[in-house]
């Protein structure tokens, strides 16, 4: 199972406001932190507001933070909402199949079953049971902030 970066984008941004929910967070911040792409977060802000996981505010002082508290994000919800399809193998998405075996095939179920243990593990999380070690993440990302911010300095940019 791989799951896409939109995926992983949005896990990481709910941790990130998980981890500072006394302030205001700027996509700039999160992408510094990370180290990932300020583009791809806006998408990924954008449809986190609109499955009302994020509240962003526009403007100068703006930002965005949970609009939810962490025990009411189910991490298996926001996955099914954040991945486009959950076709393992060609044979999963029928418009695009032809697997000349598919009919007689055992692999499928077995995969359908694969899947739905997969979901139904993430079924088991909130957002809050993966913070259990909250202080050591505020501490690592404000590493990852601070060595950031040298690296720009340094580069000129």
């Amino acid at each position: 199972m791989h799951l896409t970066q939109f995926s992983d984008y949005s896990l990481r941004l709910v941790l990130y406001l998980a981890c500072h929910p006394e302030k205001v967070v700027s996509a700039d911040e999160i992408s510094r932190a990370f180290g990932i792409s300020r583009h791809h977060l806006v998408k990924v802000v954008q449809t986190l507001t609109d499955l009302g996981v994020v509240e962003a505010q526009r403007g100068r002082g703006g930002g965005m933070r949970l609009a939810k508290r962490p025990s009411e994000i189910n991490v298996g919800w926001l996955i099914r909402r954040t991945e486009p399809h959950f076709d393992l193998v060609e044979c999963f998405d029928p418009e695009a199949n032809t697997c000349s075996i598919a009919p007689a095939c055992g692999l499928k179920g077995a995969l359908h079953r694969a899947l739905n243990a997969f979901l139904g593990v993430l079924d088991e999380y909130s957002l809050d049971q993966l913070l259990t070690q909250r202080s050591d993440l505020v501490t690592l990302l404000d590493d990852s902030l601070r060595r950031g911010a040298k690296s720009n300095h340094a580069g000129g940019g």
